[in-house]
């Protein structure tokens, strides 16, 4: 029953965040009157939603007023520079809900239900919603990547960020690295955001762009490294090692790839949040996966690849994959 209702609390937190009702809240604990008062809305709704968020656990309530959570005031407040609710937006787009409407009709057909190509298809307008609202998330992991990528600093160096959408990840190893260029690649309307991104974060003119199917647009030569995060996990193993292959030719003798993913162990059951996004892959993509440590090493061996090492990141379900040139 748990399962099958679950869509009721999605709703629920959904219409929370699109009224405004955390913020409402913020940091005053507040009558259902008074919060309907703010988000401009008849006080009924608001106090069942407000209840139905309680016992969610999203609010607290004591003589009839209501307030925050402490993870609901970092959360879901607007006012918290680590504000989740932009997130939401994309998370629950149609691009991603709607592949779930008859998963049965994909997982009979061997192909998604919904489209050809599903998010995979160019210029998918799915991705612009992702580089607009999915950086703040990224920010711990992105550090973490940073770290695991340390760069010459006696000399300049080049760095290719690859479906590079918010940037999150290029532009934390270019300001960890003052010398390093950072070259983004994804789709034209997508790289307006990261360029913005680049130019908040002090980049300058060390930010370039490569626009266009980062499996026929021309990479370049010669990075130190190149950064491929939630990418792979769109395509199947023979698609990844085509790819793959051609980051290597790309990247200077002793340079790095640095891959971030889902990453479930080799039973594909554990841990639960990782070994959980195949069935992402499975209702949006026509033959993307979750991949094992065993199967990124096979992939990146028959690329061309040695010393392939994973590393956890911090504050993250996901893992970082290295290997060198």
């Amino acid at each position: 029953m748990e399962v099958v209702t679950a869509h009721q609390k999605t709703g629920a937190l959904k219409a929370a965040i699109e009224l405004g009702l955390f913020t409402a809240i913020g940091k005053t604990p507040a009558t259902a009157a008074e919060i309907a008062a703010r988000c401009k809305c008849p006080e009924r709704g608001i106090r069942i939603l407000s209840d139905n968020l309680t016992i969610m656990g999203f609010l607290e309530k004591a003589d009839s007023r209501y307030s925050l959570t402490p993870s609901s005031a970092v959360f879901l407040d607007q006012n918290s520079p680590a504000y989740f609710g932009s997130a939401v937006k994309f998370l629950l787009s149609p691009a991603i809900t709607e592949a779930f409407t008859d998963l049965a009709s994909t997982i009979r057909r061997g192909s998604v239900h919904t489209s050809e190509q599903g998010t995979t298809a160019p210029d998918h307008p799915a991705w612009i919603e992702f580089a607009r609202s999915m950086g703040p998330m990224m920010g711990p992991a992105a550090s973490g990547a940073a770290d695991l990528t340390p760069l010459d600093s006696a000399r300049d160096t080049r760095v290719l960020d690859i479906s590079a959408s918010h940037g999150a990840y290029g532009i934390a190893v270019a300001q960890k690295n003052p010398r390093a260029h950072l070259v983004a690649l994804d789709w034209e309307a997508v790289l307006a955001i990261t360029e913005e991104n680049a130019r908040k974060a002090g980049l300058g003119n060390r930010f370039s762009k490569i626009v266009g199917d980062a499996f026929t647009v021309d990479l370049g030569r010669d990075y130190d490294a190149v950064l491929v995060p939630n990418f792979l996990h769109h395509f199947n193993l023979a698609d990844c090692t085509r790819f793959l292959r051609r980051v290597h030719a790309a990247l200077r003798p002793g340079g790095r790839v640095v891959i971030i993913e889902f990453m479930p162990n080799a039973d594909r059951i554990t841990p639960p949040p990782a070994a959980e996004f195949s069935l992402v892959m499975l209702g949006t993509t026509p033959e993307g996966d979750a991949y094992t440590f065993s199967e990124f090493q096979q992939m990146l061996n028959d690329a061309g690849f040695s010393d392939t090492t994973q590393h956890s990141l911090p504050s993250s379900v996901q893992t970082a994959v290295i290997a060198v040139a």
